[in-house]
């Protein structure tokens, strides 16, 4: 809604708010209001996706006479958390100037287990132990949230079996790999009483009592008895509820969520107003990905699926060929008929 920067009301004029209404160890819920839907989604898909993180990378199995495959338990292992704080110290893999890990972009972990017993013996995330130098005391330690200290399981020895391993863990955001996600889940809310009719809700007989209120409807007035519907009504208040993962503190997961977008928008702001007139690359030397620029196309000279100038593509492009014939994409020779 436009508003007359002479009449703009005193909420308006703060800029976004929020209100924090739950917070623990495990979860935050905060309204955030006074912003559009385009900035409150985008927090929420940064914090599921870009927050960095720390995770087992890197699996060098010694020894596994266990049921369970190698590839397996490398799976489980990359999904332990670990402690993530400070992680912001720790380089990315492709940052560093190591050969291949050090202390400076990765965290050493061993993993030593032997049944000797007549009983199955049970291996938890608490058997794994960090080595060597670390940016911390707790960067990478494996997070043990429940009562008794163990964390979760990783494997079960019968009577003689054994276990040993050595895991690197690196620095990563959710985008490459779910493992360094933060979140174990976000909820996202907005006009509980769905006023704006942004959804249709199926129902048999009687709405009201198949769709119960969420917990926010008692935030918001309920809709009035034949008041008009409003078209230029837009949602302005977004409820938050930030489930962590045990690897940040949910506050943290929140608050780097944000620096992670200004990081971003500074970014974009810079290559925008660039003085040097070379507005798509600069002199910015920001975070980006590692193949960006790296060759004559500005994307790396990979070959890609839909081709770019100098590289061949399945898809066309430079005369490519095609096994479904001549296409918009290229003007190749089909096998087919």
């Amino acid at each position: 809604m436009d508003y007359d920067p002479m009449v703009m009301d005193d909420a308006e004029a703060l800029g976004p708010v929020v209100k924090i209404s739950q917070a623990d160890s495990v979860r935050v819920k905060y309204e955030l209001s006074n912003a559009d839907i385009a900035f409150a989604n985008s927090l929420r898909r940064v914090m599921l996706a870009e927050i960095p993180t720390i995770a087992i990378d890197l699996v060098e199995i010694e020894e596994n006479s266990s049921v369970l495959a190698d590839e397996f338990i490398a799976h489980r292992l990359g999904l332990i958390p670990l402690n993530a704080e400070g992680v912001e110290s720790l380089l990315y893999g492709r940052d560093c100037d190591c050969d291949g890990f050090c202390e400076h972009c990765s965290v050493r972990l061993t993993l030593h287990a032997k049944c000797t017993g007549d009983e199955n013996m049970h291996v938890f995330a608490r058997d794994l132990v960090p080595t060597g130098e670390r940016v911390n005391q707790v960067l990478g330690t494996p997070v043990l949230s429940d009562a008794e200290g163990l964390g979760p399981l990783i494997l079960k020895l019968r009577p003689g079996q054994e276990i040993k391993l050595e895991c690197i863990a690196r620095k990563g955001i959710a985008k490459e790999h779910a493992k360094w996600a933060p979140s174990a889940a976000i909820g996202f809310e907005y006009d509980p009483h769905n006023k704006l009719h942004h959804l249709d809700l199926w129902y048999e007989s009687d709405p009201k009592t198949e769709w119960p209120p969420s917990e926010y409807a008692a935030w918001e007035e309920p809709p009035q008895e034949g008041e008009p519907f409003d078209y230029d009504a837009v949602p302005n208040r977004f409820y938050f509820n930030v489930e962590s993962a045990g690897n940040l503190s949910p506050d943290t997961i929140v608050s780097e969520g944000i620096k992670v977008l200004q990081q971003k928008l500074a970014g974009l702001i810079h290559e925008l107003a660039d003085e040097g007139g070379n507005s798509m690359n600069g002199d910015y030397n920001g975070p980006r990905s590692p193949e960006y620029g790296t060759g004559a196309d500005g994307f790396g000279g990979y070959t890609t699926p839909f081709g770019n100038a100098g590289n061949q593509s399945s898809w066309g492009g430079a005369g490519g060929t095609t096994p479904y014939g001549t296409t918009p994409y290229g003007a190749g020779q089909s096998s087919w008929p």
